[in-house]
């Protein structure tokens, strides 16, 4: 028996999972069992105090675990009243419901008393519209009151697709969950509704928690194994060569922190590319990191004859558009890995899918667009409140045949192929200037040794994540490239 904290399944998934279980001839009601006694669990572990349990419970199996909970709960010397709506005849929540005699009262019943603590076991996961008035009417009761809330599943109101409200939606302190962790439990503001996750394993075999989603939770098995190695027969240019391409005078700090995140990052060179009005300024500044003046596209063309260069980065503080765009151009013809960022992206806010043919064959190049830059690249995308996060960043790379990290509190990281990674281990300081420009030389670091583009942006993610919490809080954009970390 097992959970899988590293995979995210849809609501859908969920179900067939569930069926899936039955299928194979395991009791449905002892897992509902083992749910409710979950949620019991964590009520009394975190609100000892509490002087009455207001269990919520809906018709389906979410009210069948509030029943196992109840009972439960009230077998433990738990005050508990319950309020919801009786459950369809013939089903585990009916046997559930039979198992604990009682009242179940109307749900505008419930008034709030001092030191209720909900249990909301109204509709989980499977809901995808907004609730209906009674159930609004009780969640506005609730926050007026600011009585805590335990969410079984999902707290009720949310989509667990999307991780988006649907409507009235309950914010909960704790939510309690079972067999896998579901998209809406990682994406935002899903996550800070959600309150403390509790993962729990009710009895479902591991060999059957599984999906054909190919949607993660970002972690180390996703990339661990393609992350550079130290060898010692390796030499700098064996170890990557990294150009990261300068903004004008007034604008050259965003390249030197990427530069410096990709020569930590464990690149064997990082060059960076500077128009000539910029040399001087770089060069107070500069001394790992080497230079190349680039006037125009035919000194691009000529240094991009030597194979030795590895992986290029190209947007941060540069400036103009249409170079950018011209530059970008050649360097879709080298067949090499190029990370997009900043004003990389902008140049391209109107026709991004021109980049999916400049880009066609393999998955090279990695895209690293925050809200507004998506929201200019594919406005369409952004437009469409049907899709979410993920749905979002993947159509993306499907369009432009890139790696798409697709940056915020709930980054997602998305291939051509299919497959994407939510991050939700980065800390809230690391929203400050500079930082993804940080990221953008972390991931063509990882690029310019060789890994993946999928591989490369999952770590790069991962990496900038830990270093902000090596810095800590207060840290700068500058403080980043010294805290990371490739072990």
């Amino acid at each position: 028996m097992a959970t899988n904290p590293t995979l995210l399944v849809s609501p859908a998934a969920m179900g067939k999972i569930d069926r899936a279980a039955a299928d194979s001839g395991i009791d449905s009601f002892g897992l509902m069992q083992a749910a409710g006694a979950h949620v019991a669990a964590v009520f009394l572990a975190h609100f000892p105090s509490a002087r009455r349990a207001v269990v919520l419970c809906g018709p389906g199996n979410n009210g069948g675990d509030g029943h196992v909970a109840a009972r439960l709960l009230a077998q433990s010397g738990v005050d508990v009243v319950r309020f919801g709506m009786e459950p369809k005849p013939g089903g585990d929540a009916a046997k559930a419901r039979a198992g604990y005699s009682g009242s179940l009262q109307p749900l505008d019943h419930w008034n709030p008393e001092n030191g209720d603590v909900i249990v909301d076991a109204l509709f989980g996961a499977g809901l995808d519209r907004p609730v209906d008035a009674d159930v609004a009417g009780v969640i506005e009761r609730a926050r007026e009151a600011k009585t805590p809330v335990i969410a079984v599943d999902l707290p009720s109101g949310l989509s667990g697709r999307t991780g988006v409200p649907t409507g009235a939606c309950f914010s909960a302190e704790h939510t309690v969950t079972f067999a896998a962790l579901k998209p809406g439990h990682l994406l935002m503001p899903g996550r800070v509704l959600c309150g403390d996750m509790h993962l729990c394993d009710i009895g479902i075999p591991s060999r059957l928690i599984a999906c054909d989603e190919g949607v993660w939770r970002n972690h180390p098995g996703l990339y661990q194994a393609q992350l550079p190695t130290d060898d010692p027969s390796s030499h700098k240019y064996g170890r990557g060569h990294l150009v990261v391409f300068s903004g004008p005078l007034i604008a050259t700090g965003a390249a030197r922190l990427s530069a410096m995140a990709g020569l930590r990052s464990r690149a064997g060179l990082v060059t960076m590319a500077s128009a000539p009005s910029a040399v001087m300024v770089q060069a107070a500044h500069l001394t790992a990191i080497m230079q190349r003046t680039i006037r125009d596209e035919t000194d691009l063309a000529d240094w991009l004859t030597d194979t030795r260069l590895s992986a290029f980065v190209v947007g941060p503080g540069f400036g103009d558009l249409d170079k950018a765009r011209s530059f970008t151009e050649k360097l879709a013809q080298t067949g090499r890995p190029l990370v997009l960022d900043a004003d990389g992206l902008t140049a391209f806010a109107k026709d991004a899918g021109r980049l999916g043919d400049m880009f066609a064959g393999d998955a090279r190049l990695v895209m690293t667009p925050h809200e507004g830059e998506f929201r200019r690249l594919f406005a369409d995308l952004a437009a469409d409140a049907a899709l979410s996060k993920i749905d979002r960043a993947r159509a993306a790379s499907r369009m432009c045949n890139a790696v798409v990290v697709y940056k915020g509190a709930d980054t997602v990281i998305a291939a051509p192929d299919g497959r994407a990674a939510v991050n939700a281990d980065a800390p809230a300081w690391l929203a400050t200037a500079g930082s993804g420009d940080v990221l953008s030389g972390i991931i063509g670091g990882l690029l310019a040794q060789g890994m993946p583009g999928f591989e490369a942006a999952c770590a790069g993610v991962a990496l900038h994540g830990d270093a902000a919490n090596r810095a800590g809080r207060g840290m700068t954009a500058e403080d980043l490239p010294g805290h990371i970390t490739l072990s």
